[in-house]
């Protein structure tokens, strides 16, 4: 088995989430001598230490006085040790036997003890020993010490490794952060199933290196050979933070080398699935198009969540329950999940609370259409902050039905902007279909930024948007649909054979979304950057491939409202990141909520979407050849 991490694996984990993965996977069993043993180790060290240094210096002649005096330092050496180290650096179990925290004090405690031996031996007339000999002698004492330690700790950690004969080899691709904390935990554990026997890494400054004995064989083109020649059956990539592209790379190696193919969770699955890094398992799609992850800015959130009165509108959603659980461990004062739908509200809070007895205050019951009930919530729970996640997203359907974009993702927008006065924070969940929009989806989003930007200047608080791409995995999205037709023996259905998309994991993008809100300023949109945009046709053949029988795929034509392309800036936005590297800032343009009023919700389906691209500055027109759409402005 191979651990992949490449050159993005120092790069892994970061504050938190380095702790994350250090607690769960660089986990190491320590020993711990019971009774006298590390006082019988020191003092003995001593011994040998001073009694080489003082017969060295008299070339091994001493006199009877000398012997004694030499006698009487040892023992004064000894009893100094272990009460400078009991005082203040070696109290017991105060650090794990053998572990660096005990090398330093150790160190720190031999240097005090040969410190004060040199000032009692220049005081004394005569000398009861040469004064090279503390200085001399606690050198040696500390080698000694050190030496006998790391001969314990190493027959430790080879009693914990996994048995040979019955532990699968493995291969690790990578030689980074998550590399080594999964190789130590993987050597750590004598009951796991896996031996790593080598290492494979990009950098070649990294050739030849041992990790925690583990050699580094070579770079990815070598692992076929090196499947081949150590044995091993399965490769591991063990990069928490690699790109798609690396991941999809590795995989086609390994499977070509006729090897199993195994990952380490996500940085994300880390942190809000509870996984640990030993928590190997199969390559999912999500891992095949994008699992790159931020490095997020811990005492920024923690500044304007923590202690903060939270609400979260569309709690019940893919991006609500997500933001939910993510804002959840950043100790608001309280977090208030609102949503219409009582049976995704009871999910939510399953996710963050197994009772999930529905009795709890922070579920509220609520629907974006009543504005008195909304006005009311706002009154009585006095929110600092406010994720606005609510909306309608299924382009189909509001193209059929464009009223009702009008009624939840305007009005419903507009009603909570209204509610929402004196709060801190008001971040505006929307979409890249409001860049250059041409679908009512992306109409009713790119007002809904301009009424956000409208209530920032008339305010003059932090009231802001966040704009993404699709998501992997949320409700609706296109893997769950791929997924539904494999699981129905196929065909998988692509609109166009060349229609791409931008994509995120839900972790992902919400973790950008609360960065982003950290960082922006009122008025604006953040644009989150999602790397190069996929392929939907590539999508489906990768999950084709994964697929447990073989599926076609057929496309279809583009329906009405979608772009061959999706865009992250609309005409004129500038992509400025002043900031963040993953996050632009853009201003857009307020407009008046009066303008808005006068929308006919039950009007004709035309007249309402003329009257939106109207509001956007946009022109539709419908491609009839292809379904494409064009946007004039």
């Amino acid at each position: 088995m191979f651990l992949c991490s490449a050159t993005r694996g120092g790069r892994t984990c970061r504050a938190r989430r380095l702790l994350v993965a250090e607690r769960d996977c660089g986990r190491v069993d320590t020993i711990r001598p019971g009774g006298v043993l590390p006082d019988l180790v020191d003092g003995s060290a001593w011994s040998i230490g001073l009694s080489a240094a003082v017969f060295t210096r008299y070339e091994f002649a001493l006199t009877a006085r000398q012997l004694t005096a030499t006698l009487v330092v040892i023992l004064v050496a000894t009893v100094l040790h272990a009460v400078v180290g009991r005082l203040y650096f070696l109290r017991p179990h105060r650090h794990p036997y053998a572990s660096f925290e005990e090398v330093r004090a150790v160190s720190l405690t031999v240097c005090v003890t040969a410190v004060l031996l040199l000032t009692g031996d220049l005081l004394l007339t005569p000398r009861p020993v040469p004064v090279s000999g503390p200085v001399i002698g606690g050198l040696i004492a500390l080698v000694v010490m050190l030496g006998v330690r790391y001969l314990q700790r190493a027959q430790h950690d080879r009693s914990l490794r996994p048995d040979p004969r019955v532990a699968v080899p493995v291969l690790l691709f990578g030689a980074g952060t998550a590399g080594h904390l999964l190789l130590r935990s993987l050597l750590s554990d004598r009951r796991g199933g896996y031996l790593p026997v080598g290492v494979i890494d990009d950098d070649p400054g990294k050739r030849g290196l041992r990790v925690h004995g583990v050699p580094v064989l070579g770079h990815r083109e070598s692992i076929p050979a090196e499947l081949a020649r150590t044995g091993a059956r399965v490769v591991i990539f063990s990069v928490a933070n690699a790109d798609a592209a690396l991941v999809r790379e590795i995989r086609a190696i390994t499977v070509a080398a006729g090897a199993e193919f195994r990952v380490v969770p996500s940085v994300s699955e880390l942190i809000s699935d509870g996984s640990h890094l030993t928590d190997l398992r199969e390559v999912q799609i999500t891992d095949l198009l994008g699992r790159h992850q931020i490095d997020t800015d811990l005492d920024s959130i923690a500044g304007y969540l923590t202690g903060k009165r939270v609400l979260v509108t569309g709690a019940g959603g893919s991006i609500g329950s997500e933001l939910c659980r993510q804002i959840s461990r950043y100790a608001p004062a309280e977090l208030m999940m609102l949503d219409r739908d009582e049976s995704a509200l009871h999910a939510v809070q399953l996710s963050l609370d197994r009772r999930a007895l529905l009795d709890d205050p922070s579920l509220i019951l609520a629907d974006l259409r009543d504005p008195a009930a909304i006005q009311a919530i706002f009154r009585d729970r006095r929110p600092q902050v406010v994720f606005h996640a609510a909306a309608l997203k299924h382009l189909p359907l509001l193209e059929r039905f464009p009223g009702e974009a009008v009624k939840t993702n305007i009005w419903g927008t507009l009603t909570v902007l209204e509610a929402s006065a004196g709060v801190e924070r008001f971040v505006n969940i929307s979409t890249d279909k409001a860049a250059n929009p041409c679908s009512v989806l992306g109409y009713s989003k790119r007002i809904t930024e301009r009424l956000t930007a409208y209530t920032a200047a008339a305010t003059g608080a932090t009231f802001l948007s966040v704009r993404f791409g699709n998501v992997l995995g949320s409700r609706g999205s296109v893997l769950t649909a791929f997924s539904a037709q494999i699981a129905a023996g196929g065909p998988l259905v692509v609109t166009h054979p060349d229609v791409t998309r931008y994509f995120m994991t839900t972790q992902e993008a919400v973790h950008l979304v609360i960065q982003a809100a950290a960082i922006g300023w009122g008025g604006e949109a953040l644009v989150l950057q999602m790397g190069e945009p996929v392929r939907i046709a590539e999508v489906a053949r990768q999950m084709a491939r994964l697929a447990p029988v073989p599926v076609d795929i057929e496309f279809s034509s583009l329906r009405p409202g979608e772009k061959l392309h999706e865009e992250l800036f609309g005409a004129g936005e500038v992509d400025r990141r002043p900031l963040h590297p993953l996050i632009s800032h853009v201003q857009v343009p307020g407009l008046d909520p009066a303008e808005v009023r006068l929308l006919d919700s039950h009007g004709d389906p035309a007249e309402i979407i003329a009257q939106l691209a109207g509001l956007c500055g946009s022109l539709r027109d419908a491609d009839a050849g292809s379904g494409a759409i064009q946007v004039r402005g």
